[in-house]
């Protein structure tokens, strides 16, 4: 599988997944990783942050007292599998956070990723990542949120197929089976340019 997005950080040398960590480490800003290369993050629009931060703080509220709980982007997902390393806008893990070796850094179990999408990370996000996250044993479901317009695809893995909804209407709700909330649209967008 060929990876389009983002842009290799550091051209056309392999890296190993140990050299990676150790540049990621020391690193100020962040980076995937996928089959010997490294991919650069990129910042975020005003939209996408405000999305972002709208779903964090629903979730964050709705999941209280549950067993799973929200981490924004700073939490790095490691797919053994296919070896990626990456960062979710928000993941969603319920029990006990699994890492890498036991190393705290790199976990192994999210129930529910979340990704708000960007021009540059559309493609991406709704074609290779998707397959790439689809390797991820514990992944339940998946979320597409475009923060320009009001629309999100979500996706829901029902043991045997990944099965997709898609939810335009700012007075429906989007609901995350696998941890059993509900976040209306409305809260979602609150605060957008599109929220009317």
């Amino acid at each position: 599988m060929e990876l389009n997005e983002p842009a290799v950080a550091y051209g056309d040398k392999r890296y190993t997944i140990e050299e990676y960590l150790e540049m990621e480490d020391a690193a100020t800003e962040k980076h995937e990783y996928y089959r010997g290369e490294i991919f650069a993050m990129s910042g975020a629009r005003s939209q996408h942050n405000i999305v972002t931060s709208n779903l964090h703080i629903a979730l964050g509220q709705k999941l209280k007292g549950k067993p799973c709980r929200p981490f924004g982007s700073d939490l790095r997902i490691h797919i053994e599998k296919n070896t990626l390393f990456t960062y979710p806008d928000l993941t969603i893990v319920c029990g006990e956070l699994i890492s890498r070796n036991d190393d705290d850094k790199n976990f192994l179990n999210p129930t529910v990723i979340i990704e708000v999408l960007s021009p540059s990370t559309r493609a991406y996000n709704k074609g290779a990542k998707f397959e790439l996250y689809k390797d991820i044993p514990t992944l339940k479901e998946y979320i597409l949120v475009e923060p320009e317009w009001i629309n999100v695809e979500a996706y829901f893995n029902d043991g045997s197929d990944w099965r997709r909804r898609e939810i335009s209407a700012i007075e429906d709700d989007l609901t995350l089976q696998s941890v059993g909330v509900a976040i209306s649209l409305r809260e979602i967008y609150e605060g957008t340019k599109v929220a009317g």
